[in-house]
């Protein structure tokens, strides 16, 4: 697969081969999972979709016959032109409907194989994927080059982010490489590509824009990143957080901006320049409206159509909201205008949602950024190219984005006409992927199910253990020195304000704990900047597994002791639900043993469904110190 009719349009157009590395598949599912996935798939002989509305790309045909066979698009046929209709050939009736290429979303983390199914029942079967683990981004290329990709979006990558030392990306709890100047560029370049990434994506963001303040590369070490990655053949995207930064980007040689951006109001020369250096823009404004506080995601979750098919993890993903930090400038009216400049002066614009950031869903969330890409001035037919056509011109994927003879048979069917209504995207009815039916149907009763089961737990009988109401004593034998350990539940675990953020904590059982007790649990760490609020403690999870409710609504309170620095914390509790906490209540760590007690009826809640309760410092960047011992709910 080559490079062809690349971005790069200032110097050089690329020609480099988009090698699908193969290697140990870690992260596969087992033979089990596996034949459970292609449940969803159905393997039937050609297909011929007639008398639909065509997009193919970059025009309307208003009807058309399209037909499928060999995983490829074997013919294209006008109204009045005969078809060849294959022996055995299911025929679908296209009438009323309107036929697309497989969406391609320009920006996604893509962490997990759950990902890229999500993405496959919302119409978009290619991810291009901005950092992602080394072990998933392996098995899923060993998976597209075998041909047993049919259940999920296909995902190419740019594997490990190219950062400065605690630079943006650093803070995801995962230890990764780093690029401290400039003189090391090149052999930092070919390790990512020896790792397997298809493009580099750089990142080249202080974090000043929301109201942070974080490492980023100096300019040299920049034009250095690019021009390794250009010495290579490969695309230089690059992350950027401000509009100062987008310029100096594209100055230094960027192909792209993985961003736009939303600190000041664009000058008015902005697009005119991003034209002229030929670079494409994603401009992501599906996680830019929720990061400067807007409710994009609310918008998505409660889409009549987009809604239903929703699993509970993307609807408590989509609730979630970036926290806001004073001193951050960014408005959504910025990124609009940004945008608006682009489109006016006919520079390139890619669909991509940056999920799953706060406020998104993978899948979803594209059809919310076609919205606001036509929002922000583009025509639905220039929307619909900037998550088709103009995706894979970008990243030279050749094979796909248009619906013409040859290519691949990634098409989907969605009833009404998005060229006109983009909000018409969101009904598909039919997806293929290279010629093979995926099944909606039964994604959309697994989702359903799933939901009926998360709201069972809203009604259900308190987790087995917790009839006594104590959660930990922190008294068991053995226990000074070692992990918490709890009555029920999934138990404890560290939690930090990663990944925006780089705070620190432990969590260790000492001796001495209240009035005259064995132990009690320590909590010691620290608040750094870099996050939008900083915080760092200890989560309880009451439910069976790590993301499951639990109802405890039987009981009237929670309470516990804490005595510690001197300074003040605060208890947060957490629905199945998201949207933020249900509980909320700040406490002093005082020097000597208090109880503190946390009444139901005070709170946002009855204590059903609850996901996690969190004891945290949070706030001002400091250093922490405190202990809780005898947590219960009575």
């Amino acid at each position: 697969m080559t490079l062809a009719s690349l971005v790069r349009r200032r110097r050089c157009r690329f020609a480099a081969t988009l090698m699908l590395a193969t290697g140990v598949a870690l992260g596969c599912t087992s033979p089990a999972a596996q034949s459970g996935a292609r449940a969803q798939i159905e393997e039937f002989p050609p297909v011929v979709i007639r008398d639909a509305r065509v997009f193919d790309g970059e025009r309307v045909i208003p009807v058309a016959t399209v037909v499928l066979a060999d995983r490829r698009i074997v013919q294209v046929a006008l109204a009045g032109e005969a078809v060849e209709v294959p022996e055995g050939a299911e025929v679908v009736d296209g009438a009323g409907k309107t036929l697309l290429p497989g969406l391609i979303d320009a920006h996604t983390h893509s962490m997990f194989r759950s990902h890229l199914k999500s993405a496959m029942a919302f119409g978009v079967t290619t991810h291009l994927d901005m950092t992602t683990g080394l072990g998933l981004l392996r098995a899923m290329k060993e998976e597209q080059a075998a041909g047993e990709a049919a259940d999920r979006a296909d995902l190419f990558s740019a594997a490990t982010l190219v950062t400065a030392p605690s630079g943006h990306g650093t803070q995801y709890g995962i230890a990764i490489p780093t690029l401290s100047g400039a003189s090391g560029a090149q052999d930092f370049i070919d390790a990512r590509i020896a790792e397997g990434a298809d493009y580099i994506k750089i990142v080249y963001d202080d974090g000043v824009a929301f109201g942070m303040k974080v490492p980023t590369l100096d300019p040299a070490t920049l034009r250095a990143a690019i021009g390794a990655a250009h010495a290579r053949d490969k695309l230089a995207v690059v992350h950027i957080g401000s509009a100062d930064a987008a310029r100096e980007a594209l100055a230094a040689g960027a192909d792209g901006l993985v961003h736009a951006f939303a600190d000041r109001p664009p000058e008015p020369d902005f697009g005119r320049f991003v034209a002229r250096s030929g670079a494409f823009v994603v401009p992501t404004l599906a996680v830019l409206e929720n990061a400067v506080g807007e409710a994009g995601g609310t918008a998505v979750a409660t889409d009549p159509v987009l809604g239903p098919r929703l699993i509970p993890r993307d609807v408590q993903n989509l609730g979630l909201r970036f926290p806001q930090v004073a001193g951050s400038r960014n408005s959504l009216a910025n990124a609009l205008q940004a945008v608006r400049l682009l489109h006016g002066a006919g520079a390139t614009l890619l669909a991509g949602t940056d999920a799953p950031n706060p406020g998104t869903a993978h899948g979803a969330s594209l059809h919310r950024e076609l919205e606001l890409l036509v929002r922000a001035g583009l025509s639905p037919l220039e929307a619909l190219a900037a998550a088709t056509s103009a995706a894979a011109d970008a990243f030279g994927l050749t094979d796909r984005g248009r619906i013409g003879e040859g290519l691949r048979a990634d098409v989907v069917l969605v009833d009404g006409d998005p060229t006109v209504d983009i909000l018409q995207t969101r009904d598909v009815v039919g997806i293929w992927k290279e010629g093979r039916r995926y099944k909606i149907e039964l994604y959309v009763e697994e989702a359903v199910a799933a939901r009926a089961a998360a709201e069972a737990e809203l009604g259900g009988p308190p987790p087995p253990g917790a009839e006594s109401g104590l959660v930990s004593d922190f008294d068991e034998p053995g226990g000074v020195g070692r992990e918490p350990q709890a009555r029920f539940g999934a138990g404890w675990q560290r939690s930090t304000d990663a990944p925006a953020g780089a705070s620190t904590v432990t969590l260790e059982v000492v001796d001495g704990g209240a009035e005259g007790s064995e132990a009690a649990l320590a909590l010691r760490g620290v608040l750094q900047a870099g996050g939008r609020v900083p915080f760092a403690g200890a989560m309880f999870r009451p439910g069976e597994t790590a993301s499951a409710g639990a109802n405890l609504s039987s009981f009237e309170a929670l309470s516990f002791r804490v005595r510690g620095d001197g300074g003040r914390y605060r208890l947060l509790m957490y629905s199945v639900s998201g949207g933020g906490a249900v509980a909320s209540l700040p406490f002093l760590a005082g020097r000597e043993w208090t109880e503190v007690v946390v009444p139901f009826a005070e709170q946002e809640t009855d204590g059903r469904a609850i996901v996690g309760i969190l004891f945290a410092a949070v706030g001002e960047p400091r250093s922490f110190s405190f202990m809780i011992d005898e947590v219960r709910f009575r």
